[in-house]
């Protein structure tokens, strides 16, 4: 993956993108608003096995989930044919973190939401799609913390619709007898 200043970015754009000079605009507009992005510059393999060279942005959105702030991982890539048709975006989650599958974000970390679902030309843009993932995130975060880092990998990552109880301590730190628990 090639990391490209904005100043390179208009120079090495490949050639195939039709909309070059919106491109451009698009992704200087959001690093000036949003400095964790990067743009990168590097092949990208489509689900058929097909593989472009594919400019993308790169870093972290801050989330605010339950009062506190979080940076959540994300790449944004953009097919020859934006701003015409949606990007791919994926959440990348850090070693020590797991992927929870939802709605909005697959078992692969491929970002699914009706605002790309419904992408329109002039009407949608990079810096509101970041925006509604902000929102949606909040709601509802699309990755955690791995509790046993060295096991995440082997580790079942349960989507929330799979999570059908928990189990919570009580507050003097003893667990509820097994005749008090409930399933709601």
């Amino acid at each position: 993956m090639t990391v490209t200043p904005v100043r390179d970015l208009k120079r090495v754009l490949p050639r195939t993108y039709c909309h070059r000079r919106e491109v451009l605009s698009e992704i200087s507009t959001v690093l000036s608003q949003h400095q964790s992005l990067q743009p990168v510059l590097d092949r990208f393999v489509f689900n058929d096995g097909t593989a472009r060279t594919l400019v993308g942005l790169t870093g972290t959105i801050k989330v605010f989930y339950e009062g506190k702030r979080y940076n959540i991982p994300v790449s944004l890539w953009l097919k020859e044919s934006y701003p015409r048709s949606a990007p791919i975006c994926y959440v990348k989650p850090t070693p020590e973190m797991v992927i929870v599958a939802s709605r909005h974000v697959n078992s692969s970390g491929e970002i699914l939401m009706p605002y790309l679902d419904e992408w329109t030309h002039m009407q949608c843009d990079l810096h509101s799609l970041i925006q509604v993932m902000k929102v949606v995130f909040s709601e509802v975060p699309p990755l955690r913390i791995c509790l046993y880092p060295k096991d995440c990998s082997a580790y079942h990552k349960p989507s929330v619709e799979e999570i059908s109880h928990v189990m919570l301590d009580r507050e003097d730190d003893l667990p509820f007898s097994e005749h008090n628990e409930t399933i709601c």
